[in-house]
């Protein structure tokens, strides 16, 4: 079994795929930007260009296209970006000061100015925060926010409960409203202008960049994005290789991988079942093989983790980590102390003929989330226990998730980046299948969420620790997004979640 399932993995790493884009929306009008000067005219020759989808608007925070929402870190910036490692690191704020209680934050601006000259200001600020707080894409991170005030020179942020890593969650794009809300002004290194050649990305005065001009081209539907890269017409994309619905590419590219907060994980039915003890539980965490999963399942877009925080994040513990990793010997330990004994067959029952039957249940639109699934399945057999998986539709899938009729689910969740686990296992957390209810838990979390500094390292580990312990959720490997470009068109790129072109001054660009 396990030559199979490194056969089938091996097939998958040869898929380069991605996701298609949103479809057409009402176009709006063009915004009137400065023209480029000669020397930027010039640039062009180089021949890298980036696609977009007018039709979907520019806006950075109540925007949804892809495409476009890739550009923005171009055209804007926030007060804060987040780096490789998950740290924040400060743009357009100075410096900040934080109250004693944890709720009061008030950030001083940097000088800087928009595209169209005129200086950041603080309302401009409050007003691009307060906007985010009612967004769809924004909203959630923001819930703790009680006010947002622009006073003097700084912005004041009021929150409901203590967040010692609120500015790692204000890497939100600030903008300076125009008559065409679809194209806000921003700080970023590029403004947005559209002439009788078309629309492109033009520089700012003195700004370091590889290209004074970039043209855009627009592109509607995936396989259009697909023609057009292939075809060398756009330079770069940005996918998730190992997404549901994705697409696949050919050519002479490059793959510039970068980590995100996105886990891949089992759920446990805390309310039925045998994954209410927590031995089994515990078990079942132990007996799997999260190094092939992530290496090979997912042909290396991914990085294993047997925590719930990412293993390039500030408080991730090794030690802690190698504890709750791969030793079924460890698990058939801990089943045998709660009363689980082989038979003959090898199969795992106590008293009375039990035996210790799961059903794991994974949405089967996606091919690497159904072979990690089987991959789980066959390392749970191996220690002994039945497993049932159920290969489901998206519907029925989410049904089964509503109703409690499942052991096991495979899931995924994009964290927010300071690894909130509030939607997994807090009280309310929309992610909450399992019916997690445990009070100490729940106080570490509120703990871990004030804490800031070696503090805020500490009840890392701590809060890791007991999850570790109570297995509610099952970590398996967090997904890397993946930068692809043209063959030795783009060297120096180093992409982050947010930010694919952050470092923008090192890249150099070669023609095509």
């Amino acid at each position: 079994m396990k030559k199979k399932r490194r056969a089938f993995a091996g097939a998958l790493s040869l898929v380069l795929l991605l996701s298609a884009c949103g479809g057409p929306e009402e176009r709006p009008a063009p915004t009137l930007t400065p023209r480029p000067t000669a020397s930027t005219v010039e640039e062009a020759e180089v021949g890298f260009v980036l696609p977009c989808y007018p039709p979907g608007g520019f806006h950075p925070i109540t925007g949804t296209n892809r495409l476009n929402l890739t550009l923005a870190p171009l055209l804007y910036r926030g007060l804060f970006s987040v780096d490789r490692n998950f740290e924040a690191r400060e743009e357009l704020c100075a410096s900040y000061t934080v109250s004693e209680d944890g709720l009061l934050w008030t950030f001083w601006l940097t000088p800087a100015e928009f595209s169209d000259g005129t200086p950041l200001t603080a309302q401009e600020v409050a007003r691009s925060l307060t906007q985010a707080r009612g967004s769809e894409r924004y909203g959630g991170r923001l819930a703790d926010v009680k006010t947002i005030v622009a006073e003097g020179k700084t912005v004041v942020v009021t929150l409901t409960r203590p967040n010692g890593a609120l500015p790692v969650l204000l890497d939100i794009p600030i903008v300076k409203e125009t008559e065409d809300d679809g194209r806000p002004l921003g700080t970023g290194a590029y403004f947005l202008m559209e002439d009788e050649e078309g629309l492109s990305l033009v520089a700012g005065p003195g700004k370091e960049v590889p290209a004074e001009r970039i043209p855009l081209r627009t592109v509607g539907a995936g396989d259009d994005l697909i023609y057009a890269f292939d075809a060398r017409e756009i330079s770069l994309v940005d996918t998730d290789l190992t997404g549901t619905n994705v697409l696949g590419y050919s050519g002479r590219l490059e793959t510039t991988d970068y980590p995100t907060s996105t886990l891949l994980y089992l759920g446990c039915n805390l309310r039925s079942g045998l994954c209410r003890e927590q031995e089994v539980r515990q078990a079942v965490a132990l007996a799997l093989d999260r190094e092939t999963m992530a290496g090979r399942i997912l042909a290396g877009h991914g990085v294993a983790s047997s925590l719930t925080v990412h293993p390039n994040a500030p408080g991730y513990d090794r030690e802690l980590a190698e504890r709750w990793g791969l030793d079924p010997e460890r698990g058939g330990s801990i089943l045998e102390e709660a009363g689980w004994t082989r038979n003959e067959e090898g199969i795992l029952t106590r008293k009375r003929g039990e035996k210790l039957e799961l059903r794991l249940v994974v949405n089967q639109d996606n091919t690497f989330k159904v072979a990690i699934a089987e991959a789980a399945a066959e390392d749970l057999r191996e220690l002994g226990m039945e497993v049932t998986l159920d290969r489901l539709a998206w519907e029925e899938f989410v049904i089964a998730l509503e109703r409690g009729e499942f052991d096991l689910y495979l899931g995924e969740t994009t964290l927010t980046p300071d690894f909130d686990l509030t939607p997994l296992l807090g009280k309310n957390g929309t992610l909450n299948y399992g019916g997690f209810a445990d009070e100490e838990t729940w106080r570490q979390m509120d703990q871990w969420r004030a804490a800031r500094g070696e503090e805020r390292l500490t009840t890392t580990v701590n809060l890791c620790g007991r999850i570790g312990e109570l297995a509610p959720v099952i970590p398996l490997s967090f997904k890397n997004g993946s930068l692809l470009t043209q063959w030795g068109q783009v060297s120096g790129a180093a992409p982050t979640q947010r930010d694919v072109f952050a470092g923008l001054e090192n890249w150099r660009l070669s023609g095509t």
